[in-house]
């Protein structure tokens, strides 16, 4: 069975799943963001947890 990602198909399912898993972990882990202070949303969320211990 053929899986496509981004028009792309990809085939086993496993290639599927480890560029999805990549791709969250670059948005959560990576990706910058403006209304953030220009940190990752991981990195705003423990400095927020850490201000208000």
């Amino acid at each position: 069975m053929a899986y496509s990602y981004y028009g792309k198909v990809l085939i086993p399912f496993e290639e599927l799943k480890e560029k999805i898993e990549r791709y969250i972990d670059y948005y959560n882990n990576e990706r910058i963001k403006q209304k953030l202070a220009g940190m990752s949303p991981v990195k705003y969320r423990t400095l927020a947890s850490q201000l208000a211990a």
